[in-house]
This record gives C-alpha cells, structure tokens and sequence, in this order.
C-alpha cells in the first residue's frame, strides 16, 4: 500500500490557521488593553502559538494518513475473524490505552490533581476515565454484533447519570461532564470510531454510518459514569475516616 504522507498537508495547513488566528486576535486585543505583558513573555507567548500551530497541523495530518486508514484495516480485520465476540475484550483494552494517549485528558487530569491539592490526583483520575472510555467501547462492539439500538444505552445510562447526580458532590458532577467531553479527544476520535466503522463495515446488517458514529455518544457518557461512581467511593471513604477518628 503506497501512503503519500504530505498528501493535502497545505489543506490542514489553512485548517489549523483557520483555527489559531481568532484566538491570536482576542489575545492580541487583551494585550493592547488589559494584559500589556513585557517583550519577554510575549516571545514566549508566540513560540507556543507557532508549536501549536506547527503540533496540531502535524497531528491532523498524521491522522489522515495513518490512524484513520489504519484504524479501519484493523476494524476490517478484526472483524472478518472467527471469534468475532473477542472484539468486546479487544474494544475495552484499546479503549483503556487511547485514553492514555489522550492530551486533554492529561490536562484535565492535572488541572483536577493541582487544584484539589491532590484529594483527586492524576493517577486515579486518568484510571477512572481509561475504564469508562474501555466500557463505552466494549459496549459499542456489542452493540454492532447484536444489532441493538443505541437508545438501549443511552437512555438507561442518562438516567443513572440523574440518579448519580442527586447523590454527588458539586466538584464531582463538575469534573465529571468535563470528563465526558475530554474523553471524546482525537485520539479517541480518530482511532477508535475509525476501528468501529471498520468493524461496521464488515458486519452483516451493521450501518457503518449508525454504529461507527454512534460510539462516540458512549463515549461521552460512560467517563460521567465513571468518575461520579468514583465520588461515591471517596464520600463514602470520607465517611468511613471520620466515623473513625
């Protein structure tokens, strides 16, 4: 298989500037009137514009010509397989390992270990999040083997969240929706829905368009799940520490 890996490159090219240059301008507005930042720190400011610009257009392009082609190949094969029910464990497991790979679930991760003096570290939170994003994804696998609509997940899942919601702390309902929303990062995406619709593809009475796609709005619902349930376990654990003492 030949691979042109600059193919389209100028096209993410005036993607990603078209992406970067509102932000430039707000900053630069902020500058002039609000923030009047020193020479030094505005040169600093800049390279990271330019790393971005140069990281993301590197990356989408990556994804053209590599996770996405690749993405669907292994769905194709993986899918054409004997033991096609083995895609359920094989879906948990990638799913766990692209969260690792994920930035903004990194960041996030962080952000949420900095700001709580590590009462929530890093660790935990990127383990909670890796087994939501592995269940939505063994869930997705199910789903285009069995052919069982996307509604009997959502719904019994959404009113879980509901239920979850009433018995939660404030800091973890907030850190939960943000969870739902950086598990569905490009790596995500890009790689996974690429493997589910290369699974669809090859799968007798599965719509690639309905079952690859409709994936990723487990995605975005099991890591909710996850990290409320996680919010049970630490009230609970606080609750257990202070009968205690």
């Amino acid at each position: 298989m030949e691979i042109h890996v600059f193919e389209g490159f100028g096209g993410v090219l005036q993607e990603v500037a078209f992406a970067l240059v509102p932000l430039l301008i707000f900053f630069s507005i902020f500058q002039i009137f609000m923030l009047k930042l020193p020479m030094r720190r505005l040169g600093q400011v800049g390279i990271g514009f330019i790393l971005t610009f140069l990281g993301l257009a590197f990356f989408l392009q990556g994804v053209h010509v590599g996770f996405m082609p690749i993405g669907e190949m292994m769905g194709q094969s993986l899918g054409e397989g004997a033991t096609t029910w083995f895609l359920i464990p094989i879906g948990f497991i990638l799913g766990f390992a692209a969260t690792f790979a994920e930035p903004a679930v990194s960041i996030m991760n962080d952000e949420v270990d900095e700001v709580t003096g590590g009462y929530i570290s890093a660790r935990v939170m990127l383990y909670t999040l890796s087994i939501g994003v592995g269940l939505s994804i063994a869930l997705s696998m199910l789903r285009i083997l069995t052919d069982i609509s996307l509604w009997y997940f959502l719904i019994p899942g959404y009113l879980s969240i509901l239920i979850l919601i009433f018995m939660s702390k404030d800091i973890f309902i907030a850190i939960a929706f943000d969870s739902g929303g950086v598990a569905t990062g490009p790596m995500t995406v890009t790689f996974i829905s690429s493997l589910a619709v290369g699974v669809s593809s090859v799968t007798d009475g599965s719509d690639p368009l309905a079952d690859g796609f409709g994936m990723i709005a487990l995605v975005a619902m099991t890591p909710i799940i996850a990290v409320l349930v996680l919010g049970l376990i630490f009230n609970r654990k606080g609750g257990r520490n202070t009968d205690e003492s």
